[in-house]
């Protein structure tokens, strides 16, 4: 239709019209984008936030995480553009400073580009970088918060993290530490009445039962390892911290675990009947 209509215009209206479409791509070109950090939550779909499924809907790009369910990625318009940028235990497919350029470069493009991270973008999914390395590019950046996996874990495994008989606080620990500074202070997570959730523990388990072992924690500590927490494969192994000890789950990536350590996994339902456990355990 612009072609057609530049044709039958005189010739000076033809090359305003030009002008004037150059001038509007242009402006279009240099007009700044927006990046949304949005917490997907921990895996089902129907944990998303009312504000993440609006982020979603509203997508020209998105940059995605390993575990993000089909459906939930299927929320993007059809156009949008989606990008695996993911990295799992022992397979860093996509380092961050790559996952900073690529927001960087789509959001100067002028594009609304989601970052669209598992469970919560500020607890242990470096969102506070990337919303740094945002506003240091002069990059507008909005931060949609979703449910962590230790509190839709939890629930689903139906372990509250707190309970006035049995936990007072709770306390959510990274098992990914390096250098010998990087360890939490083990006799501080050691004591009773306290909950710990740990994150990307899955190869040091065992490390984590001799620390805490050491520092004073029971061996007849309750002990939950959860695999693919929320999804339709969910599973469950209920233990101790002696237990843990001394059959630590098996080495494998296959599915995202969390392990919850302290008395409330006392009241998972099949705690008095799951093999391996103390037969003097109770649940209330």
């Amino acid at each position: 239709m612009i072609t057609a209509h530049l044709f039958q215009a005189p010739r000076q209206a033809g090359e305003d019209a030009i002008q004037r479409l150059t001038r509007w791509w242009h402006a279009r070109r240099r007009r700044a984008g927006e990046v949304w950090l949005v917490g997907a939550g921990p895996s089902d779909p129907g944990l998303l936030t009312v504000n993440a499924v609006r982020a979603l809907k509203r997508a020209q790009v998105v940059l995605h995480d390993s575990l993000i369910a089909p459906e939930v990625l299927a929320l993007a318009p059809r156009r949008a553009r989606r990008i695996h940028v993911g990295k799992r235990c022992g397979n860093h497919r996509t380092r961050q400073a790559v996952i900073h350029r690529l927001m960087r470069r789509y959001a100067a493009a002028g594009y609304r580009v989601v970052r669209l991270k598992g469970g919560d973008p500020f607890v242990f999914g470096r969102g506070g970088e990337e919303v740094q390395a945002m506003a240091s590019a002069g990059i507008a950046c909005q931060v949609i918060p979703g449910i962590t996996a230790a509190t839709g874990c939890a629930a689903y495994a139906g372990i509250p993290l707190t309970h006035r008989d049995y936990a007072h606080s709770v306390q959510f620990v990274t098992a990914r530490f390096g250098r010998a500074g990087d360890e939490p202070d083990w006799s501080a997570l050691a004591r009773p009445g306290h909950t710990l959730v740990f994150y990307m523990g899955g190869r040091r388990l065992g490390l984590l039962a001799r620390r805490l072992l050491r520092s004073g924690r029971g061996a007849d500590c309750p002990v939950a390892i959860i695999r693919d927490g929320t999804g339709p494969n969910q599973s469950v192994r209920l233990t101790t911290l002696a237990g843990l000890l001394a059959e630590p789950p098996e080495q494998t990536n296959a599915g995202a675990i969390l392990t919850i350590v302290g008395e409330v996994v006392a009241l998972h339902p099949r705690w008095q009947t799951a093999p391996g456990i103390p037969a003097n355990a109770t649940a209330a």
